[in-house]
């Protein structure tokens, strides 16, 4: 995935954060927290899961269907653009 070497900063930066809310869920899972607290951190942990997917779902979307993804002209580029859309309203 070289394609995402210039985000990769960014990237690692919310794995992290992912595991660390995975982190939280394991400590209200062992007994350390409340159920609620527990179930809100997992669900945090899926917003932050999808938003990660999507993001590079997107780069590869551009990277490798786009034909010129800084300029989209062409019907598939549009298509490919119009895909990230609904991707991205569908993981929110």
């Amino acid at each position: 995935m070289a394609h995402l070497h210039n985000d990769n900063k960014k990237i690692k930066s919310r794995i992290k954060r992912i595991k660390g809310q995975l982190d939280a869920v394991e400590r209200g899972l062992d007994g350390e927290g409340d159920c609620f607290k527990t179930l809100q951190t997992l669900a945090a942990c899926r917003g932050a899961m999808n938003g990660l997917l999507a993001e590079i779902m997107e780069s590869h979307i551009k990277e490798h269907i786009m034909i010129d993804s800084g300029n989209p002209k062409t019907s598939q580029d549009k298509e490919a653009l119009d895909l990230i859309q609904l991707l991205k309203t569908y993981w929110k």
